[in-house]
């Protein structure tokens, strides 16, 4: 099934939304390069889900509204946005910048959400162990960084780059910049009321992450009650993208077990 397109305006802003598939909703939040086309995990989750992919505001075809200052702002978008659409126990999924996003909507209000899923998750700091800092990486070193197989990383520094996608590369590490920039991807509070998630929530990490270390999982984990972590190896910043039959399998046997 195609995904369909469309624009929702939701706290004033203009919003680019893909939706596919039947079931139970899964909002998947995108991380700081944004959901500017339909990827393959996406496909094969909406023959399980319905499956709601928006550009965050700021990014893509979506309006970057005057409001928009922090990722608690995102947040509270997005709890907005499940009330527009009148969505109900909803699996929320994020990855990176989309993962920190998707934290602190739930540390404010999990009342619509069956479960929460952190992948490669942005929004704590742990002393001693050291991010990637994507704004100092060139394109190439982004691209090589994010991925464990090179081979994917070949591919894609090898799909050329319009002026439009130029724009909207731009137009995404701006915003990103705005909502990261300092500190550098994380909420220095978030890790005090990371405790008020109240619905089951998985950890999913690729084991040779160079951006967000694999070693903020158990962090994650000690702070979200009952949280469970799976490391996934020989995997970078991006398993939905370098291992999508692990992370699919994964997490559609966490959502169905939350369902029982």
């Amino acid at each position: 099934m195609a995904p369909r397109e469309s624009f929702e305006t939701v706290a004033g802003c203009r919003t680019h939304v893909w939706r596919a598939g039947d079931g139970a909703s899964l909002l998947y939040l995108h991380g700081s390069n944004g959901a500017s086309v339909w990827l393959p995990f996406m496909q094969t989750l909406s023959e399980r889900f319905d499956v709601i992919v928006p550009e965050h505001p700021g990014y893509g075809l979506s309006d970057t509204p005057d409001w928009l200052d922090t990722v608690g702002d995102m947040a509270y978008f997005y709890l907005d946005f499940i009330d527009h659409f009148g969505l109900d126990r909803v699996h929320l999924v994020g990855g990176s910048l989309g993962g920190w996003i998707a934290a602190e909507m739930a540390v404010r209000d999990c009342s619509h959400v069956a479960s929460l899923t952190l992948v490669g998750s942005a929004g704590i700091h742990m002393k001693g162990v050291r991010k990637g800092d994507m704004f100092m990486w060139s394109p190439e070193e982004t691209a090589r960084n994010l991925f464990h197989d090179q081979a994917l990383a070949q591919k894609t520094l090898a799909v050329p780059m319009d002026e439009a996608a130029m724009l909207t590369m731009i137009k995404n590490r701006e915003t990103t910049a705005k909502l990261a920039w300092q500190p550098r991807f994380y909420n220095p509070d978030l890790h005090k009321w990371l405790h008020r998630i109240s619905v089951p929530t998985l950890l999913l990490w690729g084991a040779e992450d160079r951006l967000i270390p694999a070693a903020y999982g158990p962090a994650f984990k000690e702070l979200i009650p009952g949280a469970r972590l799976m490391t996934i190896e020989k995997c970078g910043h991006l398993p939905q993208v370098e291992k999508p039959d692990v992370f699919i399998s994964t997490l559609v046997g966490f959502t169905e077990e939350t369902a029982r």
